[in-house]
């Protein structure tokens, strides 16, 4: 599996003058227009609190937004790949975390049999 996920660490995320769009963990991306947004911030409170992986799901396969979809909060390396999965393409890690270990991430995972954000066929059909 090749990276597509840039991984920033929290000294190098400088501010931009995109059009950032923060969205709530209980708010539903349906409901908040998206015209001129060039990024979309979604936030992990704390390692348990999965809710932005729907929201990016959501926002990368059924709303198609094709701009960049940040993680930011309690970014853990363990979640990487499944952020990657489920439609982020960038990422800030949590202080404490390596950036080379988080890297490393993508390489024990040469490929997955289900579909997802990125690639929405499964493997078995990619095959055929």
């Amino acid at each position: 599996m090749s990276m597509t996920l840039k991984i920033i660490a929290p000294a190098e995320q400088a501010a931009t003058n995109a059009n950032v769009l923060q969205i709530a963990n209980d708010a539903d991306p349906r409901e908040v227009s998206l015209e001129g947004v060039e990024r979309i911030e979604l936030n992990f409170p704390k390692f348990a609190d999965g809710r932005a992986f729907s929201q990016a799901f959501l926002l990368r396969r059924r709303l198609g937004f094709a701009g960049d979809i940040r993680a930011t909060g309690e970014v853990l390396i363990d979640q990487l790949v499944q952020m990657e999965r489920t439609g982020f393409s960038s990422a800030v890690l949590r202080d404490d975390q390596d950036i080379a270990d988080a890297k490393r991430q993508f390489e024990r995972y040469a490929a997955f049999y289900q579909g997802d954000a990125v690639n929405a066929h499964p493997l078995f059909r990619k095959a055929a």
